[in-house]
């Protein structure tokens, strides 16, 4: 599999706009508690722009697409 035109950055802001959609839906459609995923999406960001990791970014570096782009 050739994943030379992603970038790490790229993947985890399409993985954070993802989660955050799927957390407003199911709190409109489902539960109000799942906007707490929001908030935890929301916090990983600010991590990932503070201190340049956040769990995310650690699993994803350790796959062979991204290996070595991020240093935790």
């Amino acid at each position: 599999m050739s994943c030379s035109h992603l970038s790490l950055t790229r993947v985890l802001f399409a993985l954070a706009g993802t989660m955050t959609l799927l957390a407003v839906v199911l709190g409109v459609t489902v539960s109000p508690w799942f906007l707490l995923l929001g908030v935890f999406v929301a916090a990983n960001q600010w991590l990932f722009a503070l201190v340049g990791a956040c769990p995310a970014s650690i699993v994803l570096g350790r796959t062979p697409c991204f290996r070595g782009e991020i240093q935790p």
